[in-house]
Formats: structure tokens, sequence, C-alpha cells
């Protein structure tokens, strides 16, 4: 693609990268990328792939901004107290490039529209803090055959992993595993969220930086993708860690005896975007 003097420019640290380069910029300007949660993983997260150039950032969430939230959510300020949380990230990441297409989606995520909204993209990164939004996200890019990257914090605790089952090669049974292959059943009544035992607001810009790093690795194609990795980052120790893991057989989403079809809204409860 020919790029303008402002892109060159803006870009101009990318396009000295041989693993980037123009043509993988210009692949980023053509990426499209939905963003579930616009909160403590999305605000870094979306800062940063605005800042690359991802052409279409869809955001999803039904929250408003909320004074407790500005601990970790960097995206938002005092002024956007009140302010839905769409509104206020389109506003900040056009001031941070212009040049990019900023999707709201201020709707209630369910099982009755996940399927149709993912399908919309090329890549979703699930910055959720609830694990009915994480089950029904891995299920509904598997079935839409769309590439996961997803990140959890709480405390001083965070994970970071990659999820693409739909790629998984029959000769290699044991790669690419979903979520649901690594975390196995949903689990009927979490204990405990960030609301209820805290998190540190800065683990919220580590992690969402990791994923974004992940997100325009995929996006580009280039390094060691971390599916059929969990990434483990501990705060307080100042250690990663990362673990391999491979698919189930037992799956009910992606092993070979499925039993997950389809995204019937009675399997699953309504969940929102919440981070």
């Amino acid at each position: 693609m020919e790029f303008s003097d402002d892109q060159i420019h803006r870009y101009a640290r990318h396009l000295v990268l041989p693993e980037i380069g123009e043509d993988g910029q210009a692949k980023l300007l053509g990426a499209k990328v939905l963003v579930i949660g616009a909160g403590g993983l999305g605000s870094p997260l979306l800062l940063y792939l605005a800042a690359a150039g991802v052409g279409t950032l869809g955001v999803a969430d039904d929250d408003a901004v909320d004074l407790s939230n500005l601990q970790r959510q960097v995206l938002h300020d005092t002024s956007s107290v009140g302010t839905a949380k769409t509104d206020s990230a389109a506003a900040r990441l056009a001031e941070v490039n212009p040049e990019i297409h900023v999707v709201r989606h201020s709707a209630r995520l369910n099982a009755d529209n996940a399927l149709k909204l993912v399908r919309g993209y090329n890549l979703v990164a699930d910055g959720s803090d609830n694990f009915p939004t994480r089950f029904l996200l891995n299920d509904a890019c598997f079935l839409a055959g769309k590439t996961l990257v997803s990140a959890a914090i709480m405390r001083f605790d965070g994970q970071l992993a990659t999820y693409k089952a739909h790629l998984r090669d029959p000769a290699a049974p044991e790669s690419h595993p979903c979520y649901r292959c690594v975390f196995g059943a949903q689990p009927e009544d979490p204990k405990q969220s960030c609301a209820d035992v805290g998190v540190l607001g800065a683990l919220a810009g580590t992690l969402g930086s990791l994923q974004a790093i992940e997100v325009i690795k995929e996006v580009l194609g280039i390094g060691e993708s971390l599916s059929g990795s969990l990434l483990l980052y501990d705060a307080l120790g100042a250690t990663f860690r990362k673990i391999k893991t491979k698919a189930d057989p037992a799956c009910p989403l992606c092993g070979p005896q499925a039993t997950i079809r389809d995204l019937d809204s009675a399997a699953y409860r309504e969940v929102a975007c919440a981070v």
C-alpha cells in the first residue's frame, strides 16, 4: 500500500523493524480486532493497538465509567465518570490515532449476539473479568473460526494465553487447546472477583500490554505464538512462568466427540463485559 507522509512519520519505529516493515504495517492497518472489555486490561490493550495502527477496533462493554475504575482503567479519566465506557474509549482512542476506526458495541454480550459479533472481526481479545464471558467467548471464537487472545488478573497475579483450536492439525491432536481444554468446566459459583479481593492497578498495565503484543504477533504472523502455552506472572515475586498446555480429547467443544455445536442460549447465563 501507499503510505502517506504522516503515516511514515507515525509508524517509523515499526517500519524499520525487519519483522514488520511496510508489509506488516499494512496488515495492521487492514486488521479488525474486537476487544471485549474497556476496563483494566482493555485500557492498555486498546491504547497500544490504536497506537500500533490496527485499522478497526471493536470495543464491547455495556458499563459506564465509575470512580472506582480509575485506579487501573487508564483509558478513562475523572471527567468521563458516568459516561458509557465505549464512548469514553472511542474519544480517547481518536486522540491517540485519528486514522483508525473505532466501532462501539454497548450491548450486553450473550449467547444470542456473541457469534455475530466475533464473526465481524479477524481476531478477538478478551479483557473481561468473569468466567461466563470467558467461556462464552471461547466457544464463540472456536465456532466462528477466530483466534482468541485472553488475559486475566487478580490481586498480584496475571495470566495470558492464545487459543486457536480451530487451526488444530489432525496429525497433531494435542496441539492448539481451547480455553475449555486448559481450565475444564465453567465454575458454577466463582467465589472470588477483583471487587472482592482487590487487584494491583499497574498489574492491568503489564498484562494488557503483553496481550497487545500477542494480538499484534498473531495479526502479523511473527514470533512464537502463545497457543499451547499459559503465561503466568507473579508481580510480588517479579517472576514469569510459562506452562505447556495441550488439547483435551474429551473437550466438549473441540474434542473428537464434541457436544457443543452452537451457542444454545439456554446453556449460558447472560453475561456482561464487566472488567
